[in-house]
């Protein structure tokens, strides 16, 4: 069954959803994204997703204004039309279509475009079963706080994983864990502290990863901002992702050596209960 999607201005079956060759999302990955999950047919975490947008439009200069556009009726609607009950909503604005130069264009019409993916998030079975993650260098570029579609270094990293035969990849730079493919990294050490690398232009900052921290520290949990290596993730109680599609994830093992006693544990469990349970009481 075809979908529905949502291309400049227009709700269109999947097949008729077009933009141009001229595109600079297309020539130039001149462009951001966001993807918000959808539980039981609410958004969650729309209006964080929507403020770190509007901060990737301007780092990016990219003249769109996301209220005027009504973003949020637009994922109700498509929503509503693909009769999505989970999954998420990917949304991607581009500079819009121009002559392929280098030069950015001051004028011109930004491209938006949202579309919907049915999924299981709540229940994923990488809950209860826990990730295998390699590490591998981080060779992106130095902007990571912007949510851009260059996304080329982190799914060959993620290919990379599965041809492994792992599920995924933790980058380090300079000796220090950055971020997986698509999520933040944590650990939890055995005296109590999550420990999550500080926001900078080194990592995304996920929203998932906010509200967690904030979750955390509610809890009595100390969080702990800063780098730390690979050695003290192996060497720590229990490890875990945070993505807006994976929501709290644990990871059990590091380039085949086990975090913990290689099993998800029971804090990051409690973690994603307490994040689902809030994501649904908040949903939009």
């Amino acid at each position: 069954m075809s979908r529905t999607v949502y291309v400049n201005g227009a709700f269109l079956p999947e097949s008729e959803g077009q933009v141009s060759i001229f595109d600079r999302g297309l020539l130039f990955s001149d462009a951001v994204y966001e993807v918000t999950a959808v539980l039981e047919g609410g958004l969650v975490d729309f209006d964080a997703h929507q403020a770190r947008l509007q901060r990737s439009l301007g780092e990016m200069s990219i003249a769109f204004d996301p209220e005027a556009a009504d973003l949020l009726g637009i994922h109700r609607e498509l929503v509503k039309r693909n009769h999505l009950g989970e999954g998420l909503v990917y949304l991607q604005i581009s500079r819009g279509e121009a002559d392929r130069s280098f030069v950015q264009p001051k004028d011109g019409a930004p491209t938006l475009v949202l579309f919907t993916q049915a999924m299981s998030l709540a229940n994923h079975p990488d809950a209860a079963r826990g990730l295998r993650v390699m590490t591998g260098p981080d060779l992106r570029w130095h902007r990571r706080d912007i949510k851009t579609t260059q996304l080329l270094y982190p799914s060959m990293m993620k290919t990379a994983a599965l041809e492994a035969g792992v599920d995924d990849v933790w980058m380090v730079e300079n000796g220090f864990v950055t971020e997986g493919s698509s999520s933040n990294a944590h650990i939890l050490t055995h005296d109590g502290r999550l420990i999550t690398r500080h926001l900078s232009s080194d990592i995304l900052g996920g929203i998932t990863r906010a509200a967690v921290l904030a979750q955390a520290e509610e809890t009595g949990l100390t969080v702990e901002t800063r780098p730390f290596t690979v050695d003290e993730a192996l060497a720590a109680r229990e490890a875990f992702i945070t993505s807006a599609t994976a929501f709290v994830t644990p990871v059990i093992e590091i380039d085949g050596h086990s975090v913990g006693d290689g099993r998800p544990g029971p804090q990051v469990a409690a973690l994603r209960r307490r994040y689902l349970e809030e994501s649904r009481r908040r949903l939009q």
